[in-house]
């Protein structure tokens, strides 16, 4: 807070610097205002078709994220702000200067373009429309083009200058991107717009068949590249089928399989055929006892090599129908058969003579059907069994070819959706190739309306700068500056009472003349003013002092002026003072005033000199200076007499001792006296080098009023920190 207090005191010394430097900067900025031009803006808007599709023919269908619509917005405007499309504006600037008659021109430079002649536009001309043309920059190291791009830079043309008066941003969330430009010629606002629209589209519109064309090329080769695949997997399945004669090998299974169910259906019911034959023909034997049946054999062995023989054509036709999967044909040759053996039997029956087995005649007729019958059955089960094994191992050949089958399929699946997908893309590319672009000038610029005038604005700043560099300025003087310029500063450092301070005079000789018009200034009053609250102080302390010491950490501290002060103070109360310069190595007491009384004289001579009274009721002992002490000129004993002979002639005795650097001198008049006064000089820094001479200053105790702050200005001037070492 004391800083704060103390940089504001500085600043309102200072408060002329304040006001001058700013206002100087103020008139200044206005008059170099004045010479800057008009300014005139222009505007124009593109729509870009990435949020407002609706002039779209083929529209995406993909939602975008506005992440991405941000990225696409940056990179349209990254692609206007590009060298190579602000350098075709350049060229179409420069060649429409130097076509157009120079009232018509756009620079605001006319001059350079009058110093050119025919010769060198014509050429100019020409190598600028080349360079249009082919879209390409000027070289820098071929001197020619060197030459045209520094005429551009003199006209204003030049890609940076551009750069630095166009603005190109997207407005809020819309469709739009705003491009403005500044200039000092409204028709060139206007015209710089129009021409880098122009120019971006035919670089946009290139850059985008390229990317097409390219796309294109790509996916037609990776389609092209699908179908050859898709197209060599269904030629090696057709190989497969013809090697293995597969013509629907799915078809054939289910016949095949759909056959080996009709024929263990077939198998089942004629084992339960077998079984139901069995059991009647075990039943009918029960009806016959062993004698019938043998003469029943007897009688029958003829009719029953017929009909053996007829059953024995029965079984190898049912054998065909059954190997001929049932076929109609082989049914009716079996049916002739069976009705064959049926009359053979009935043939048999009705062959039999009458005896006792007459009555069971229908039972041995049904029991030779019954027998045919279950011989049939037998002979089924076996020929069906026989097929099934056929089919089971024709099924089980067919399912490794099933499992190669279904591999084809599965790689031409594959193969024709990978074709299918890079068809679809292709489509997509040709179709978006043939979409126009969606980039278009949805406002043209017109010419440019004249900009309010920034000239006060100019101004206003440039005194704010001013002031703000001048306020940092004093800010860094003052945290920098760490000299001593206030009695707090000083009491803060060396943690010794300050008694006060003394301002600057400019002659503190005449100050003890009374006659002198000098004295009667208003550094001179303020003087008085401080000397006598000084002089107040040191009598605080100790009532009337008879030896005071006046002493510094360092020579021209102004001890002098201090003395001089502290002798006229006390003669404004009556007291008769004695003035010795005790500064043998700097008499400036003893050469400025030149008293004829010396110390060396006056200490060591007899009978005693007497000291002149040279301003009323101010006596002065100089001394001859040279390197010598106090106790070389006189011893101890000899010098406590000729003090307390002094003590008793005035009645106060001011001594100005040599600078405490040479401490032993300064010491010998410290011991003799009863106060010390330090003299400090205003503005100087506190260094290192004197904790000796502080510590000894401490060490005095109470002999040691404190410090005088000497030489300060009429008023304190607080530059520097607050500072708080003690040592």
């Amino acid at each position: 807070m004391k800083d704060l207090i103390y940089f504001l005191k500085f600043l309102r010394k200072r408060l002329y610097i304040l006001i001058l430097v700013p206002l100087i900067t103020m008139i200044a900025a206005w008059v170099l205002a004045k010479m800057l031009p008009d300014v005139y803006r222009s505007q124009g808007r593109v729509a870009t078709g990435i949020v407002d599709k609706t002039d779209q023919i083929i529209a995406s269908e993909k939602d975008e994220q506005d992440q991405e619509i941000g990225r696409r917005f940056d990179n349209i405007i990254q692609l206007m702000r590009l060298k190579n499309v602000l350098d075709q504006v350049s060229y179409r600037l420069l060649i429409h200067d130097l076509k157009a008659h120079p009232d018509s021109a756009y620079t605001p430079s006319p001059k350079v373009l009058e110093s050119l002649d025919d010769d060198t536009k014509r050429k100019t001309i020409a190598l600028i429309n080349d360079k249009y043309n082919k879209g390409i920059e000027l070289s820098h190291w071929i001197p020619q083009e060197a030459e045209v791009y520094e005429l551009l830079k003199k006209l204003g043309y030049s890609h940076s200058l551009l750069l630095d008066k166009l603005s190109i941003y997207r407005l809020a969330n819309s469709d739009y991107i705003t491009i403005e430009f500044e200039a000092g010629n409204p028709e060139m606002s206007a015209f710089v717009i129009n021409t880098l629209y122009d120019e971006f589209l035919k670089i946009y519109s290139r850059r985008l068949k390229e990317s097409s064309n390219r796309s294109l090329d790509f996916l037609e080769k990776i389609m092209l590249q699908k179908l050859a695949a898709m197209n060599e997997r269904m030629e090696e399945l057709k190989q497969f089928k013809i090697r293995n004669k597969v013509l629907n090998l799915n078809e054939q299974a289910r016949s095949l399989y759909g056959h080996i169910i009709d024929f263990e259906t077939r198998r089942e019911v004629a084992k339960k055929d077998v079984i139901a034959y069995t059991a009647a023909l075990k039943n009918i034997d029960t009806h016959f006892d062993p004698t019938e049946r043998k003469y029943l054999e007897s009688t029958l062995t003829e009719i029953n090599r017929e009909i053996a023989l007829t059953k024995d054509l029965v079984k190898s036709a049912n054998d065909e129908y059954i190997r001929t999967n049932f076929d109609p044909a082989a049914k009716s040759k079996l049916d002739s058969l069976q009705k064959l053996l049926t009359n053979q039997i009935n043939r048999a029956a009705d062959a039999y003579i009458y005896n006792p087995m007459a009555a069971k005649g229908d039972l041995i007729t049904h029991k030779l059907n019954l027998e045919i019958s279950l011989e049939l059955a037998k002979n089924s089960i076996e020929s069906i069994e026989k097929e099934v094994d056929r089919l089971q191992r024709k099924y089980e050949g067919m399912v490794p070819n099933e499992a190669s089958i279904q591999m084809y399929e599965t790689s031409i699946d594959i193969a024709g959706k990978e074709y299918i997908e890079a068809l679809q893309r292709y489509n997509n590319a040709r179709l978006e190739s043939y979409a126009p672009i969606s980039l278009k000038l949805a406002e043209k610029a017109m010419p440019g309306v004249k900009q309010p005038s920034k000239k006060l604005l100019l101004v206003i700043a440039s005194g704010m700068a001013a002031l703000v560099v001048c306020l940092f300025a004093f800010l860094v003087i003052f945290f920098l500056d760490n000299g001593v310029r206030t009695p707090h500063q000083l009491a803060d450092l060396t943690g010794i009472t300050v008694l006060g301070r003394l301002n600057k005079i400019p002659n503190a000789q005449s100050f003890l003349d009374p006659g002198s018009d000098l004295s009667s200034g208003k550094n001179y009053t303020r003087f008085k003013d401080l000397i006598r609250s000084i002089r107040f102080e040191v009598d605080e302390d100790t009532r009337f002092p008879k030896i005071i010491s006046v002493t510094s950490l360092r020579p021209q501290a102004g001890k002098t002026t201090a003395l001089y002060g502290l002798a006229w103070s006390y003669t404004r109360i009556h007291k008769r003072v004695l003035i010795i310069d005790g500064n043998f190595m700097n008499p400036e007491i003893s050469k400025t005033i030149g008293s004829s009384a010396t110390i060396e004289n006056y200490f060591r001579k007899t009978p005693r000199q007497m000291i002149p009274e040279l301003y009323p009721g101010i006596s002065v002992l100089s001394n001859e200076g040279g390197d010598t002490s106090l106790l070389e000129i006189t011893d101890e004993l000899n010098l406590q007499s000729l003090l307390a002979e002094l003590r008793q002639r005035y009645d106060v005795i001011l001594i100005e001792t040599p600078a405490l650097t040479g401490l032993n001198k300064a010491k010998e008049w410290i011991h003799i006296s009863d106060r010390v006064i330090a003299v400090y000089e205003s503005g100087r820094h506190l260094g290192d080098q004197y904790k000796a001479s502080l510590a000894y200053l401490r060490s005095q105790g109470a002999i040691l009023s404190g410090w005088i702050l000497a030489n300060t200005p009429y008023d304190i001037d607080p530059v520097g920190k607050t500072l708080t070492k003690t040592w």
